[in-house]
């Protein structure tokens, strides 16, 4: 189990919040580290997997013309889609993942870059990242990144 899940399941239930995933870089693997963690059903509504472009679009609400001006790979689009799960799943925060796992560069983004959104009560933070490894190695660190900028929000939450 990741011990930033855990963090983040104990920080969203003090402070009384719900959270949703969104991801396409990481495939599940946030929403699947959260659903880990004992207790995770009292703050975790759920998460949407949107792999490719039109995905992020009919799941998600990110605009045609988003997608194709930013990338699928983009903080705009990163936040679009954290924002998508938010309202979808009508939660108070929501993070999500987009990037590029590699072997090869995606629109003219190298192999490794991954970008991190949470949207929340308080604002919205993105990150981007630039990963050493192979697919999985890069995916892995992605989960991490994406628990840690969860956490990071939650903090700055009243807790009771």
């Amino acid at each position: 189990m990741w011990a930033e899940a855990a963090r983040v399941v104990a920080l969203a239930r003090d402070a009384g919040v719900s959270i949703a995933t969104a991801e396409s870089l990481t495939g599940g693997l946030v929403c699947a580290a959260i659903v880990d963690v004992p207790g995770a059903s009292a703050v975790l509504e759920g998460g949407i997997v949107a792999y490719n472009s039109d995905s992020k679009h009919s799941q998600l609400g990110v605009s045609r013309r988003l997608l194709e001006t930013d990338g699928p790979v983009s903080h705009a689009v990163a936040t679009s889609m954290a924002r998508g799960a938010r309202r979808q799943m009508g939660t108070d925060v929501a993070v999500a993942t987009t990037g590029v796992a590699g072997p090869d560069a995606h629109g003219g983004k190298p192999p490794g870059t991954v970008i991190v959104a949470v949207v929340g009560p308080q604002g919205e933070r993105v990150v981007t990242l630039l990963l050493d490894g192979d697919r999985d190695e890069v995916r892995q660190a992605a989960v991490g990144a994406a628990l840690s900028q969860l956490e990071k929000t939650l903090l700055r939450l009243p807790h009771s």
